[in-house]
């Protein structure tokens, strides 16, 4: 029946709700069925073992919505449930314009941020349609359903106010879109790993606290990229080329890190990976993580010494935006359907330029600029930012271990 159809027909919501057991839906629905009503809408949620079930019904013919009404009643009564069943007309009433979907992560999640959430959804004409919880660890993840405001304005609203309700907030359109995002790209360092790759090389050199402090101020926005890359590069002059396979053997992944990639990939999600820092890592990375697109600066060697200079492209702050544009196009996906991930501002034109940028732990001026901001130390925490619940990793994760005893 279609909704013009139902508009005016008298319909009944019946509701149960009580400690949750195997049967209780079949048996409301067998109930219900001895007066042939039509169903219009249904939902169900179990919370700590206690189930509410509504079920929006068609009233039955000729008088029997009292001997409906009654025949419930006994049924819950005999479930040692509870029913509520209430009058009207038609369906639900319509959305409003504008449909979005707000993902919260707290750690912890408090009831203060929920009605600080809740309040500024309002303050810009929303209602919130549904709530749902996608994790509970590493973070409590919960995702909003939201009608009646523009994606725009709530993420306005909602972006100013994370900070102060101590959560990260994500705002996306719903609809298809977001289930055909198909090709995530992230920076490399203090993202995707705990480290800065230079940093290390610098450690083995002898000058780890001048580049720290280069790259501080690189990252902050202070300097200019390509500048400070190569008067980095340059107090690496020297070193034995045999420093690459310690460099990489000493690099650490930040937690989450393998869980997000090999998620995304049973997904049939592309990932890749952009780095201003050197080939000689990310290739390695590319090759033991199974990522498909990845391109960075290149340290030029000659007769087994670094020279102290990159060779090649420079991938700075444009060059990271450009490079997602290549892989999107290589992947087919458009730029409105990419991920980006990145937490210094070198990685801000990327952040921009794709159809989600995620600031992952960053500085100050990447997180104000970017679309949201996770602020937790798990990257598989941007799984929950696509609408993928920790019960789905971890069942996907089972499978593939049973497929492989088999």
């Amino acid at each position: 029946m279609s909704a013009s159809q139902t508009s005016d027909v008298p319909t009944l919501l019946v509701k149960i709700f009580g400690r949750d057991r195997p049967g209780l839906t079949a048996g409301l629905f067998d109930t219900l069925a001895a007066y042939s009503v039509d169903v219009v809408d249904i939902e169900q949620v179990v919370t700590r073992g206690r189930i509410t079930l509504c079920a929006l019904v068609t009233e039955p013919s000729q008088g029997l919505a009292g001997d409906l009404r009654v025949t419930v009643h006994g049924w819950a009564q005999s479930m040692k449930m509870q029913a509520e069943i209430i009058s009207g007309h038609g369906d639900n009433r319509p959305r409003g314009v504008g449909r979005s979907l707000v993902t919260v992560l707290g750690h912890p999640l408090t009831a203060a941020s929920t009605a600080g959430i809740a309040s500024r959804i309002t303050a810009v004409g929303g209602n919130i349609d549904r709530i749902f919880r996608l994790a509970k660890y590493p973070v409590t993840a919960v995702e909003f359903a939201v009608s009646g405001a523009s994606t725009e304005a709530l993420r306005t609203e909602l972006a100013t106010a994370s900070a102060s309700l101590g959560v990260d907030i994500a705002v996306v359109s719903a609809g298809l879109h977001r289930r055909a995002q198909r090709l995530v790209v992230m920076d490399v360092d203090s993202t995707l790993i705990q480290d800065e790759v230079i940093e290390l090389f610098a450690a083995h050199a002898g000058c780890e606290e001048q580049v720290a402090e280069v790259t501080a101020a690189a990252m902050g926005g202070e300097l200019d990229f390509e500048q400070s890359l190569h008067a980095r590069v340059a107090l690496l002059a020297g070193l034995d080329a045999s420093v690459v396979e310690k460099v990489r053997s000493e690099v650490r992944l930040t937690p989450g890190a393998r869980t997000l990639i090999r998620t995304l990939k049973r997904l049939g999600y592309q990932v890749g990976v952009v780095s201003g820092g050197f080939t000689q890592v990310t290739d390695d990375l590319k090759e033991r993580l199974g990522l498909d697109f990845a391109q960075a600066n290149t340290l030029e060697i000659v007769d087994g010494k670094l020279t102290g200079r990159v060779t090649g492209e420079i991938v700075d702050r444009a060059g990271k935006a450009r490079l997602l544009r290549r892989f999107a196009a290589e992947a087919g996906v458009p730029l409105s359907q990419t991920v980006a991930i990145g937490d210094g501002a070198n990685d801000l034109d990327m952040l921009n330029a794709a159809g989600l940028g995620v600031a992952f732990n960053a500085k100050p001026v990447v997180r104000e600029a970017a679309h949201t901001a996770v602020n937790v130390p798990f990257l598989d925490t941007v799984l929950y930012l696509l609408g993928v619940t920790r019960e789905e990793v971890e069942a996907a994760d089972i499978h593939d271990e049973d497929s492989v005893q088999v």
